[in-house]
């Protein structure tokens, strides 16, 4: 059954109707996610672009890292201090770049 069963229609001029279609395109969702959110008081923001995934991905990928070395710091009671440098050395740069990226001007 259909958790949504009231059909509305609604008029829109032609620069309504594309003001419509880029918002959604923005936000990565069809028109009437976007409505349906709008009269529920949610104001979706912008799709990240390819950027911000790139940097989730080394994120993931530094953090992948650092949990083998805790699971070998813990099992050897030893630490691979240069690639612990290494893998910290690397989050210091893509902090840095997250900054720069996405919320300095």
């Amino acid at each position: 059954m259909r958790s949504r069963n009231i059909k509305k229609q609604i008029w829109l001029s032609y620069e309504e109707d594309r003001m419509l279609k880029h918002k959604a395109d923005k936000t990565g969702m069809n028109e009437a996610t976007l409505i349906r959110n709008l009269v529920l008081g949610f104001e979706p923001k912008e799709k990240p672009d390819d950027r911000f995934y790139d940097v989730m991905k080394q994120m993931y990928s530094i953090g992948n890292n650092l949990n083998q070395i805790a699971r070998k710091a813990n099992s050897l009671n030893f630490i691979d201090a240069s690639f612990y440098k290494n893998e910290a050395k690397k989050i210091e740069e893509l902090v840095l770049e997250i900054k720069n990226s996405f919320l300095l001007p």
